[in-house]
Protein backbone atom coordinates (compact mmCIF):
# COMPACT_ATOMS: atom_id res chain seq x y z
CA UNK A 1 0.00 0.00 0.00
CA UNK A 2 2.56 2.56 0.73
CA UNK A 3 4.23 2.26 -2.55
CA UNK A 4 1.15 2.35 -4.46
CA UNK A 5 0.66 5.32 -2.43
CA UNK A 6 3.91 7.45 -3.10
CA UNK A 7 3.42 6.08 -7.08
CA UNK A 8 0.10 7.96 -7.05
CA UNK A 9 1.17 10.91 -5.14
CA UNK A 10 4.53 11.06 -7.64
CA UNK A 11 2.17 10.68 -9.94
CA UNK A 12 -0.32 13.49 -9.02
CA UNK A 13 2.65 16.18 -8.18
CA UNK A 14 3.80 15.21 -12.46
CA UNK A 15 0.20 15.96 -13.22
CA UNK A 16 -0.29 19.26 -11.72
CA UNK A 17 3.35 20.33 -12.82
CA UNK A 18 2.02 19.62 -16.41
CA UNK A 19 -1.00 21.47 -15.91
CA UNK A 20 0.57 24.31 -14.34
CA UNK A 21 2.68 24.32 -17.47
CA UNK A 22 0.11 23.77 -19.71
CA UNK A 23 -2.05 27.01 -17.96
CA UNK A 24 0.92 29.24 -18.53
CA UNK A 25 1.70 28.13 -22.27
CA UNK A 26 -1.99 28.67 -22.75
CA UNK A 27 -1.67 32.43 -21.24
CA UNK A 28 1.61 33.01 -22.96
CA UNK A 29 -0.29 32.58 -26.56
CA UNK A 30 -3.53 34.34 -24.93
CA UNK A 31 -1.52 37.44 -24.58
CA UNK A 32 0.85 36.64 -27.42
CA UNK A 33 -2.21 36.64 -30.29
CA UNK A 34 -3.63 39.52 -28.55
CA UNK A 35 -0.77 41.87 -28.51
CA UNK A 36 -0.10 40.47 -31.92
CA UNK A 37 -3.70 41.34 -33.14
CA UNK A 38 -3.33 44.79 -31.12
CA UNK A 39 -0.78 45.90 -33.50
CA UNK A 40 -3.83 46.80 -35.89
CA UNK A 41 -5.48 49.10 -33.41
CA UNK A 42 -5.33 51.85 -31.15
CA UNK A 43 -3.09 51.02 -28.62
CA UNK A 44 -6.10 50.76 -26.29
CA UNK A 45 -6.65 47.34 -27.58
CA UNK A 46 -4.18 45.84 -26.00
CA UNK A 47 -5.13 43.94 -22.83
CA UNK A 48 -1.58 44.42 -21.02
CA UNK A 49 -1.87 48.04 -21.63
CA UNK A 50 -5.96 48.61 -20.49
CA UNK A 51 -5.57 46.12 -17.50
CA UNK A 52 -2.30 48.48 -16.25
CA UNK A 53 -3.63 51.43 -16.91
CA UNK A 54 -6.83 50.49 -15.36
CA UNK A 55 -4.82 49.17 -12.16
CA UNK A 56 -3.19 52.58 -12.07
CA UNK A 57 -6.61 54.59 -11.79
CA UNK A 58 -7.76 52.25 -9.00
CA UNK A 59 -4.41 52.07 -7.24
CA UNK A 60 -5.17 53.97 -3.77
CA UNK A 61 -3.33 57.05 -3.58
CA UNK A 62 -0.96 55.94 -0.29
CA UNK A 63 -0.04 52.77 -2.71
CA UNK A 64 0.75 55.58 -5.55
CA UNK A 65 3.16 57.47 -3.30
CA UNK A 66 4.65 54.31 -2.02
CA UNK A 67 5.69 52.87 -5.69
CA UNK A 68 7.03 56.46 -6.74
CA UNK A 69 9.28 56.51 -3.49
CA UNK A 70 10.29 52.85 -3.54
CA UNK A 71 10.98 52.50 -7.35
CA UNK A 72 10.82 55.81 -8.46
CA UNK A 73 10.92 55.76 -12.27
CA UNK A 74 11.04 52.39 -12.36
CA UNK A 75 7.54 52.42 -10.52
CA UNK A 76 5.91 50.93 -14.26
CA UNK A 77 8.53 48.53 -14.45
CA UNK A 78 7.45 46.83 -11.44
CA UNK A 79 4.11 47.26 -12.06
CA UNK A 80 4.27 45.09 -15.10
CA UNK A 81 6.30 42.65 -13.48
CA UNK A 82 3.71 42.38 -10.43
CA UNK A 83 1.09 41.86 -13.22
CA UNK A 84 3.16 39.00 -15.18
CA UNK A 85 3.25 37.10 -11.64
CA UNK A 86 -0.07 37.40 -11.18
CA UNK A 87 -1.08 36.20 -14.70
CA UNK A 88 1.32 33.63 -14.32
CA UNK A 89 -0.12 32.37 -10.99
CA UNK A 90 -4.16 32.35 -12.42
CA UNK A 91 -2.66 30.58 -15.51
CA UNK A 92 -1.16 27.93 -13.38
CA UNK A 93 -4.02 27.34 -11.10
CA UNK A 94 -6.33 27.55 -14.61
CA UNK A 95 -4.02 24.76 -16.11
CA UNK A 96 -3.58 22.41 -12.79
CA UNK A 97 -7.92 22.98 -12.54
CA UNK A 98 -8.18 21.71 -16.40
CA UNK A 99 -6.51 18.21 -15.39
CA UNK A 100 -9.71 17.72 -13.46
CA UNK A 101 -12.46 20.20 -15.36
CA UNK A 102 -11.58 21.37 -18.27
CA UNK A 103 -14.63 22.84 -18.60
CA UNK A 104 -14.14 24.84 -15.53
CA UNK A 105 -10.85 25.71 -16.43
CA UNK A 106 -11.81 27.06 -19.55
CA UNK A 107 -15.05 28.96 -17.78
CA UNK A 108 -12.09 30.79 -15.27
CA UNK A 109 -10.20 31.96 -18.52
CA UNK A 110 -13.60 33.40 -20.46
CA UNK A 111 -13.61 35.14 -16.65
CA UNK A 112 -10.28 36.65 -16.68
CA UNK A 113 -11.46 37.45 -20.36
CA UNK A 114 -14.42 39.75 -19.17
CA UNK A 115 -12.12 41.14 -16.80
CA UNK A 116 -9.93 42.38 -19.02
CA UNK A 117 -12.49 43.05 -22.15
CA UNK A 118 -13.98 45.30 -19.24
CA UNK A 119 -10.58 47.63 -18.96
CA UNK A 120 -10.29 47.32 -22.48
CA UNK A 121 -13.81 48.52 -23.25
CA UNK A 122 -14.00 51.79 -20.20
CA UNK A 123 -10.62 53.31 -21.29
CA UNK A 124 -10.69 56.69 -23.14
CA UNK A 125 -11.50 56.60 -26.86
CA UNK A 126 -12.12 52.74 -26.72
CA UNK A 127 -14.89 51.12 -28.84
CA UNK A 128 -16.62 47.93 -29.45
CA UNK A 129 -14.09 46.94 -32.25
CA UNK A 130 -11.46 47.34 -29.71
CA UNK A 131 -11.92 44.23 -28.26
CA UNK A 132 -10.89 41.89 -31.26
CA UNK A 133 -7.71 41.25 -30.48
CA UNK A 134 -8.69 39.84 -27.41
CA UNK A 135 -11.22 37.88 -28.40
CA UNK A 136 -8.71 36.31 -30.92
CA UNK A 137 -6.45 35.83 -27.85
CA UNK A 138 -8.99 34.14 -25.85
CA UNK A 139 -10.08 31.79 -28.62
CA UNK A 140 -6.21 30.96 -29.16
CA UNK A 141 -5.85 30.71 -25.48
CA UNK A 142 -8.70 28.30 -25.08
CA UNK A 143 -7.78 26.17 -27.79
CA UNK A 144 -4.41 26.21 -26.76
CA UNK A 145 -5.40 25.18 -22.81
CA UNK A 146 -7.73 22.46 -25.00
CA UNK A 147 -4.86 20.84 -27.23
CA UNK A 148 -2.38 20.60 -23.87
CA UNK A 149 -5.09 18.84 -21.42
CA UNK A 150 -5.53 15.31 -23.33
CA UNK A 151 -7.08 12.80 -20.71
CA UNK A 152 -5.08 11.13 -17.90
CA UNK A 153 -5.94 8.03 -15.62
CA UNK A 154 -7.89 8.79 -13.05
CA UNK A 155 -6.20 8.21 -9.35
CA UNK A 156 -7.99 5.25 -8.67
CA UNK A 157 -6.01 3.54 -11.80
CA UNK A 158 -2.97 1.23 -10.32
CA UNK A 159 0.39 3.46 -9.72
CA UNK A 160 2.12 0.69 -12.30
CA UNK A 161 -0.46 1.35 -14.86
CA UNK A 162 -0.72 4.95 -14.01
CA UNK A 163 2.92 5.72 -14.49
CA UNK A 164 3.37 3.32 -17.38
CA UNK A 165 0.36 5.49 -19.45
CA UNK A 166 1.73 8.79 -18.20
CA UNK A 167 5.33 8.80 -19.93
CA UNK A 168 3.93 9.28 -23.53
CA UNK A 169 1.35 11.11 -22.13
CA UNK A 170 4.51 13.64 -21.00
CA UNK A 171 6.65 13.30 -24.03
CA UNK A 172 3.75 14.08 -26.28
CA UNK A 173 2.63 17.12 -23.84
CA UNK A 174 6.40 18.52 -23.78
CA UNK A 175 6.23 18.40 -26.99
CA UNK A 176 2.98 20.16 -27.88
CA UNK A 177 3.98 22.88 -25.47
CA UNK A 178 7.14 23.21 -26.59
CA UNK A 179 5.32 23.69 -30.24
CA UNK A 180 2.96 26.54 -28.59
CA UNK A 181 5.17 28.09 -26.72
CA UNK A 182 7.10 28.64 -29.92
CA UNK A 183 4.16 30.08 -31.91
CA UNK A 184 3.48 32.57 -28.92
CA UNK A 185 7.38 33.72 -28.78
CA UNK A 186 7.08 34.21 -32.79
CA UNK A 187 3.60 35.68 -31.82
CA UNK A 188 5.16 38.27 -29.48
CA UNK A 189 8.18 38.94 -31.54
CA UNK A 190 5.68 39.72 -34.13
CA UNK A 191 4.10 42.02 -32.27
CA UNK A 192 6.67 43.86 -31.02
CA UNK A 193 7.88 44.63 -34.34
CA UNK A 194 4.42 45.64 -36.32
CA UNK A 195 3.43 48.02 -33.36
CA UNK A 196 7.07 49.23 -33.96
CA UNK A 197 6.90 49.88 -38.26
CA UNK A 198 3.34 51.07 -37.50
CA UNK A 199 4.12 53.51 -35.12
CA UNK A 200 3.47 56.82 -36.41
CA UNK A 201 4.61 59.30 -34.08
CA UNK A 202 8.20 57.75 -33.41
CA UNK A 203 8.10 58.09 -37.75
CA UNK A 204 6.99 61.46 -37.71
CA UNK A 205 9.27 62.49 -34.91
CA UNK A 206 12.29 61.01 -36.71
CA UNK A 207 11.28 63.10 -39.95
CA UNK A 208 10.72 66.16 -37.94
CA UNK A 209 12.42 69.75 -38.15
CA UNK A 210 11.58 72.09 -35.32
CA UNK A 211 10.77 75.80 -36.92
CA UNK A 212 13.28 78.58 -35.13
CA UNK A 213 11.44 80.15 -31.56
CA UNK A 214 10.57 83.67 -32.71
CA UNK A 215 12.46 84.48 -28.75
CA UNK A 216 15.05 82.38 -28.44
CA UNK A 217 16.22 81.23 -24.72
CA UNK A 218 18.86 83.78 -23.34
CA UNK A 219 21.74 82.19 -23.36
CA UNK A 220 23.16 80.35 -19.96
CA UNK A 221 25.49 82.26 -17.78
CA UNK A 222 28.84 80.53 -17.81
CA UNK A 223 28.65 79.95 -14.11
CA UNK A 224 25.56 78.56 -13.96
CA UNK A 225 27.40 74.80 -13.21
CA UNK A 226 28.33 74.10 -9.71
CA UNK A 227 32.03 73.29 -9.69
CA UNK A 228 31.89 70.16 -7.77
CA UNK A 229 31.94 66.78 -9.96
CA UNK A 230 28.82 64.69 -9.39
CA UNK A 231 26.61 67.35 -8.98
CA UNK A 232 23.27 66.71 -11.67
CA UNK A 233 24.18 68.68 -14.96
CA UNK A 234 22.26 72.24 -15.03
CA UNK A 235 20.24 70.92 -18.25
CA UNK A 236 18.95 67.81 -17.07
CA UNK A 237 20.01 65.38 -20.60
CA UNK A 238 16.37 63.49 -22.11
CA UNK A 239 17.53 60.37 -21.62
CA UNK A 240 18.11 61.32 -18.35
CA UNK A 241 14.80 63.77 -17.35
CA UNK A 242 12.21 61.87 -14.86
CA UNK A 243 9.24 60.19 -16.27
CA UNK A 244 6.25 59.97 -13.52
CA UNK A 245 2.53 59.62 -15.36
CA UNK A 246 -0.64 57.08 -15.56
CA UNK A 247 0.26 56.54 -18.72
CA UNK A 248 1.71 52.62 -18.87
CA UNK A 249 2.12 52.93 -22.22
CA UNK A 250 3.04 56.19 -23.98
CA UNK A 251 0.09 57.10 -26.31
CA UNK A 252 1.31 56.80 -29.78
CA UNK A 253 -0.57 59.74 -31.89
CA UNK A 254 0.25 60.64 -35.27
CA UNK A 255 0.77 64.23 -35.25
CA UNK A 256 -1.01 64.86 -38.92
CA UNK A 257 -4.02 63.83 -36.82
CA UNK A 258 -3.46 65.44 -33.54
CA UNK A 259 -5.59 67.92 -33.16
CA UNK A 260 -6.19 70.43 -29.64
CA UNK A 261 -9.96 71.73 -29.19
CA UNK A 262 -10.07 74.44 -26.50
CA UNK A 263 -13.60 75.19 -25.00
CA UNK A 264 -15.83 75.97 -22.19
CA UNK A 265 -16.11 78.99 -20.76
CA UNK A 266 -14.81 80.97 -23.53
CA UNK A 267 -16.30 83.46 -26.17
CA UNK A 268 -14.36 82.03 -28.98
CA UNK A 269 -13.99 77.44 -29.30
CA UNK A 270 -11.34 76.64 -31.55
CA UNK A 271 -9.42 73.55 -32.79
CA UNK A 272 -6.05 73.87 -33.77
CA UNK A 273 -3.72 71.05 -35.45
CA UNK A 274 0.05 70.56 -35.49
CA UNK A 275 0.82 71.94 -38.42
CA UNK A 276 -0.88 75.38 -37.28
CA UNK A 277 1.05 75.09 -33.87
CA UNK A 278 4.46 75.05 -35.75
CA UNK A 279 3.24 78.08 -37.74
CA UNK A 280 2.94 80.31 -34.78
CA UNK A 281 5.29 82.38 -32.97
CA UNK A 282 7.10 79.98 -30.59
CA UNK A 283 9.13 80.95 -27.75
CA UNK A 284 12.00 79.08 -26.16
CA UNK A 285 12.47 78.96 -22.06
CA UNK A 286 14.26 77.34 -19.20
CA UNK A 287 11.89 75.41 -17.01
CA UNK A 288 12.82 73.27 -14.08
CA UNK A 289 9.54 70.56 -13.92
CA UNK A 290 9.22 69.08 -10.67
CA UNK A 291 6.69 65.75 -9.23
CA UNK A 292 4.63 66.65 -6.27
CA UNK A 293 5.19 62.59 -5.24
CA UNK A 294 9.32 63.86 -4.83
CA UNK A 295 10.52 63.33 -1.64
CA UNK A 296 12.88 65.42 0.82
CA UNK A 297 16.10 65.01 -1.33
CA UNK A 298 14.30 62.51 -4.55
CA UNK A 299 15.58 63.22 -8.12
CA UNK A 300 11.90 63.99 -9.25
CA UNK A 301 13.18 66.75 -10.71
CA UNK A 302 14.83 68.01 -14.10
CA UNK A 303 15.49 71.03 -15.79
CA UNK A 304 15.30 71.53 -19.68
CA UNK A 305 15.39 73.83 -22.80
CA UNK A 306 11.64 73.60 -23.84
CA UNK A 307 9.93 75.00 -27.03
CA UNK A 308 6.33 76.19 -27.57
CA UNK A 309 3.64 78.44 -27.54
CA UNK A 310 2.64 80.51 -25.16
CA UNK A 311 -0.40 79.18 -23.45
CA UNK A 312 -1.24 82.88 -22.72
CA UNK A 313 -1.48 83.42 -26.37
CA UNK A 314 -4.25 80.39 -26.68
CA UNK A 315 -6.22 82.02 -23.74
CA UNK A 316 -6.00 85.56 -25.51
CA UNK A 317 -7.42 83.60 -28.56
CA UNK A 318 -10.25 82.01 -26.87
CA UNK A 319 -10.99 84.67 -24.29
CA UNK A 320 -12.17 83.41 -21.18
CA UNK A 321 -15.34 85.07 -19.33
CA UNK A 322 -16.10 86.07 -16.28
CA UNK A 323 -15.98 84.06 -13.41
CA UNK A 324 -13.36 81.23 -15.08
CA UNK A 325 -10.95 80.24 -12.93
CA UNK A 326 -9.24 77.07 -14.37
CA UNK A 327 -8.40 75.14 -17.48
CA UNK A 328 -8.62 71.35 -16.85
CA UNK A 329 -6.14 70.03 -19.44
CA UNK A 330 -6.74 66.58 -20.81
CA UNK A 331 -4.69 63.59 -22.12
CA UNK A 332 -5.06 61.84 -25.05
CA UNK A 333 -4.95 58.98 -22.25
CA UNK A 334 -7.84 60.36 -20.26
CA UNK A 335 -5.60 61.94 -17.84
CA UNK A 336 -6.73 65.47 -16.78
CA UNK A 337 -5.24 68.34 -14.76
CA UNK A 338 -6.46 71.46 -12.93
CA UNK A 339 -4.54 74.83 -13.50
CA UNK A 340 -5.63 77.62 -12.04
CA UNK A 341 -6.22 79.52 -15.36
CA UNK A 342 -4.39 83.05 -14.11
CA UNK A 343 -0.83 81.29 -14.22
CA UNK A 344 -1.61 81.09 -17.61
CA UNK A 345 -2.50 84.63 -18.67
CA UNK A 346 0.32 85.85 -16.65
CA UNK A 347 4.02 86.83 -18.06
CA UNK A 348 5.49 83.32 -17.44
CA UNK A 349 6.98 80.53 -20.07
CA UNK A 350 3.97 78.58 -19.57
CA UNK A 351 3.53 77.19 -22.95
CA UNK A 352 2.40 73.82 -25.16
CA UNK A 353 5.51 72.19 -25.42
CA UNK A 354 6.83 71.03 -28.77
CA UNK A 355 10.72 70.45 -28.07
CA UNK A 356 12.63 69.82 -25.92
CA UNK A 357 16.39 70.43 -25.44
CA UNK A 358 16.30 71.17 -29.19
CA UNK A 359 14.72 68.13 -30.46
CA UNK A 360 10.81 67.47 -30.76
CA UNK A 361 9.90 65.95 -27.56
CA UNK A 362 10.31 62.34 -26.98
CA UNK A 363 7.49 60.23 -26.89
CA UNK A 364 7.46 59.42 -23.34
CA UNK A 365 7.64 62.81 -22.52
CA UNK A 366 4.35 64.02 -24.52
CA UNK A 367 5.41 64.10 -28.00
CA UNK A 368 3.40 65.47 -30.00
CA UNK A 369 2.31 68.39 -27.63
CA UNK A 370 2.51 68.96 -23.70
CA UNK A 371 2.38 71.40 -21.78
CA UNK A 372 5.21 72.93 -19.35
CA UNK A 373 4.22 75.65 -16.52
CA UNK A 374 6.86 77.36 -14.53
CA UNK A 375 6.03 77.10 -10.50
CA UNK A 376 3.45 74.52 -10.92
CA UNK A 377 3.65 70.69 -9.80
CA UNK A 378 3.43 68.14 -12.56
CA UNK A 379 -0.15 66.86 -11.48
CA UNK A 380 -1.75 70.51 -11.90
CA UNK A 381 -0.02 71.65 -15.11
CA UNK A 382 2.48 69.12 -17.10
CA UNK A 383 -0.41 67.17 -19.31
CA UNK A 384 1.45 65.33 -21.72
CA UNK A 385 0.01 64.28 -25.04
CA UNK A 386 -2.47 66.80 -24.31
CA UNK A 387 -5.52 67.27 -26.51
CA UNK A 388 -7.97 69.48 -24.93
CA UNK A 389 -8.06 72.94 -23.29
CA UNK A 390 -11.42 73.20 -21.04
CA UNK A 391 -11.84 76.66 -19.66
CA UNK A 392 -13.42 76.14 -16.06
CA UNK A 393 -13.75 76.71 -12.51
CA UNK A 394 -12.32 74.79 -9.43
CA UNK A 395 -15.86 74.49 -8.59
CA UNK A 396 -17.57 72.99 -11.52
CA UNK A 397 -14.52 70.22 -12.24
CA UNK A 398 -10.94 68.32 -11.16
CA UNK A 399 -8.10 66.97 -12.55
CA UNK A 400 -6.97 63.65 -12.11
CA UNK A 401 -4.89 63.89 -8.89
CA UNK A 402 -7.11 66.83 -7.31
CA UNK A 403 -10.05 63.96 -7.54
CA UNK A 404 -8.14 61.64 -5.85
CA UNK A 405 -7.75 63.99 -2.38
CA UNK A 406 -4.41 66.23 -3.54
CA UNK A 407 -4.97 69.71 -3.29
CA UNK A 408 -6.34 71.75 -5.98
CA UNK A 409 -3.20 74.50 -7.22
CA UNK A 410 -0.49 72.92 -6.60
CA UNK A 411 2.34 75.63 -6.27
CA UNK A 412 5.85 74.26 -5.90
CA UNK A 413 7.87 74.71 -2.53
CA UNK A 414 11.34 75.91 -1.83
CA UNK A 415 13.21 72.27 -1.51
CA UNK A 416 17.37 71.91 -1.48
CA UNK A 417 19.25 68.79 -1.86
CA UNK A 418 22.60 67.75 -1.23
CA UNK A 419 24.17 65.49 -4.23
CA UNK A 420 28.08 65.39 -3.36
CA UNK A 421 28.98 63.69 -1.42
CA UNK A 422 26.59 60.64 -1.75
CA UNK A 423 24.91 59.62 1.27
CA UNK A 424 26.88 56.97 2.90
CA UNK A 425 29.94 57.87 0.99
CA UNK A 426 33.58 57.17 1.86
CA UNK A 427 35.71 60.22 1.22
CA UNK A 428 39.21 61.34 1.71
CA UNK A 429 39.86 63.52 5.01
CA UNK A 430 40.86 67.06 4.51
CA UNK A 431 39.25 69.16 1.60
CA UNK A 432 35.92 67.97 1.04
CA UNK A 433 33.61 69.37 -1.92
CA UNK A 434 29.89 69.69 -1.19
CA UNK A 435 27.49 70.25 -3.30
CA UNK A 436 23.83 70.14 -4.62
CA UNK A 437 20.35 71.95 -6.30
CA UNK A 438 17.72 74.20 -4.91
CA UNK A 439 14.66 75.11 -6.13
CA UNK A 440 11.67 77.29 -5.75
CA UNK A 441 10.72 77.42 -9.61
CA UNK A 442 9.01 81.28 -10.18
CA UNK A 443 10.18 82.64 -7.15
CA UNK A 444 13.97 81.83 -7.55
CA UNK A 445 16.62 80.99 -4.90
CA UNK A 446 18.26 83.67 -3.03
CA UNK A 447 20.73 81.73 -0.80
CA UNK A 448 21.62 78.49 0.66
CA UNK A 449 23.32 77.15 4.05
CA UNK A 450 24.86 74.06 5.21
CA UNK A 451 25.32 72.98 8.78
CA UNK A 452 27.79 70.31 9.64
CA UNK A 453 27.25 68.16 12.28
CA UNK A 454 24.82 69.77 14.07
CA UNK A 455 27.35 72.69 13.95
CA UNK A 456 26.48 76.51 13.00
CA UNK A 457 24.70 77.39 9.78
CA UNK A 458 27.23 78.40 7.13
CA UNK A 459 26.46 80.20 3.59
CA UNK A 460 27.26 77.76 0.63
CA UNK A 461 28.66 79.32 -2.71
CA UNK A 462 25.60 79.94 -4.51
CA UNK A 463 26.44 78.91 -8.53
CA UNK A 464 24.97 81.79 -11.35
CA UNK A 465 21.10 82.04 -11.58
CA UNK A 466 19.66 81.38 -15.41
CA UNK A 467 16.36 82.17 -14.45
CA UNK A 468 13.46 82.51 -11.54
CA UNK A 469 11.71 79.44 -13.46
CA UNK A 470 15.10 77.40 -12.76
CA UNK A 471 16.57 75.27 -10.21
CA UNK A 472 20.07 76.79 -8.80
CA UNK A 473 22.85 74.79 -7.95
CA UNK A 474 25.33 75.67 -4.70
CA UNK A 475 28.70 74.25 -3.57
CA UNK A 476 31.15 74.53 -0.02
CA UNK A 477 34.59 73.35 0.19
CA UNK A 478 35.27 72.34 3.99
CA UNK A 479 38.91 72.56 4.29
CA UNK A 480 40.42 70.82 6.96
CA UNK A 481 37.78 67.97 7.31
CA UNK A 482 38.32 65.27 10.42
CA UNK A 483 38.26 61.74 9.99
CA UNK A 484 35.31 59.87 10.94
CA UNK A 485 31.48 59.97 10.49
CA UNK A 486 30.00 63.30 9.37
CA UNK A 487 26.66 64.86 8.89
CA UNK A 488 25.48 67.60 6.40
CA UNK A 489 22.51 69.38 6.22
CA UNK A 490 20.87 72.09 3.71
CA UNK A 491 18.36 74.57 3.82
CA UNK A 492 17.33 77.24 1.16
CA UNK A 493 15.61 80.86 0.82
CA UNK A 494 14.01 82.18 -2.01
CA UNK A 495 14.16 85.33 -3.54
CA UNK A 496 11.59 87.44 -0.65
CA UNK A 497 13.65 86.27 1.81
CA UNK A 498 11.48 82.80 2.79
CA UNK A 499 13.09 80.19 4.23
CA UNK A 500 12.59 76.62 3.32
CA UNK A 501 10.25 75.15 6.12
CA UNK A 502 11.97 72.29 8.26
CA UNK A 503 8.77 70.65 9.40
CA UNK A 504 8.85 67.13 7.86
CA UNK A 505 6.21 65.91 5.46
CA UNK A 506 5.09 63.55 3.17
CA UNK A 507 3.92 64.25 -0.85
CA UNK A 508 0.37 63.96 -0.38
CA UNK A 509 -1.25 66.10 -0.74
CA UNK A 510 0.80 69.51 -1.63
CA UNK A 511 3.93 68.25 -2.33
CA UNK A 512 6.74 67.05 0.87
CA UNK A 513 9.01 69.36 3.17
CA UNK A 514 11.89 69.69 5.02
CA UNK A 515 15.34 70.03 5.52
CA UNK A 516 17.47 67.22 3.31
CA UNK A 517 20.87 65.57 4.97
CA UNK A 518 22.62 62.97 4.39
CA UNK A 519 25.59 61.38 6.48
CA UNK A 520 29.45 60.11 5.21
CA UNK A 521 31.87 59.03 6.28
CA UNK A 522 36.11 61.06 5.34
CA UNK A 523 38.58 58.23 5.56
Amino acid sequence: MGKRTKALSRQNWRQALMGALAGLVSAGILFAVAELAAAFFPPVASPLTSVGSTFIDFTPPWMKNFAIATFGTNDKTVLLLSMAIVAALLSAVAGVVARKSLRIAMAMVVAFAVVMGACIITRAGAGPVDLLPLLLGTAAGLWALRFLSPATPGPEAPAAQATTAASPDRRTFLIRAGAVAAVAVLAGIGGNVLSASRNAAVAFRAALKLPAPKVKAPALPAGVQAPVAGVVPFVTPNKDFYRIDTALVPPEIDPTSWELRVHGMVEQEFTMGFDELLKQDLIESHVTLTCVSNVVGGNLAGNAKWLGYPLREVMARAKPLPGADMVLSTSQDGFSASTPLPVLQDDRDAMLAVGMNGEPLPVNHGFPVRMVVPGLYGYVSATKWVVDLEVTTFAQAAGYWTSRGWSSHGPIKTASRVEVPRALARVPAGKVAIGGTAWAQHNGISKVEIQLDDGAWQEATLADEASVDTWRQWSFIWDGAPAGSHKVRVRAYDTAGEMQTEEQAPPEPDGSTGWHSINFSLT
